[in-house]
């Protein structure tokens, strides 16, 4: 991680944190400061006071909204960009801060972790079968839905339990594991 830009002592979980003097991507427009308690966007707080001047903060898409109450899942970038989203996953680098779920991570990867590292890798196939999604070692994912092979296929990134897609036709969607239940797009699909 490259030496930050944001001044502010460390505080233990990272609860209770507020960034001041950022450019929000949130869902309003006009905001500068955002506070975190509880590991959720909070509507105010008070504790460890960043300062981010000049920075832009944006939620880790498809895990957050930065909305009162959601979960605190975003990360402090160095540049204002119209497609914030996209540069996070492709520039990790520019990253001076990732916070998940309401605490500090201590570094940022250089890359997504590689899809041949994950025990997420196979066939996954929705409870009702319509939908069949396989997830390959060389980050590629192949769908068919309702027996239409290669519905949608692309690139994926997978970090931890979540799952991050591009798909050839330019757009994005992401994915959770819980409890063995992949859940994407409204579907929940269970690892065959």
């Amino acid at each position: 991680m490259r030496p930050a830009l944001v001044t502010a002592a460390h505080s233990g979980d990272g609860s209770g944190m507020k960034f001041v003097n950022a450019m929000i991507h949130g869902p309003d427009p006009g905001l500068r400061d955002l506070s975190v308690s509880d590991g959720l966007i909070a509507v105010s707080g008070g504790g460890e006071v960043i300062d981010c001047t000049g920075l832009s903060i944006v939620p880790i898409a498809g895990f957050s909204s930065l909305a009162p109450g959601s979960p605190a899942t975003f990360t402090v970038i160095r540049i204002d960009l119209q497609k914030p989203f996209e540069y996070v996953l492709w520039r990790p680098e520019q990253a001076v801060m990732v916070v998940v779920d309401g605490r500090r991570q201590k570094t940022v990867p250089d890359t997504p972790a590689q899809p041949s590292d994950s025990p997420h890798l196979g066939m996954w196939i929705d409870t009702t079968g319509f939908l069949h999604q396989e997830l390959t070692a060389d980050g590629r994912y192949d769908e068919t839905r309702n027996g239409r092979r290669h519905a949608y296929q692309g690139r994926f990134w997978i970090h931890g339990d979540r799952i991050v897609y591009l798909d050839d036709l330019g757009f994005w969607a992401y994915g959770e594991i819980r409890d063995g239940v992949l859940h994407h797009a409204g579907y929940f699909l269970e690892k065959k």
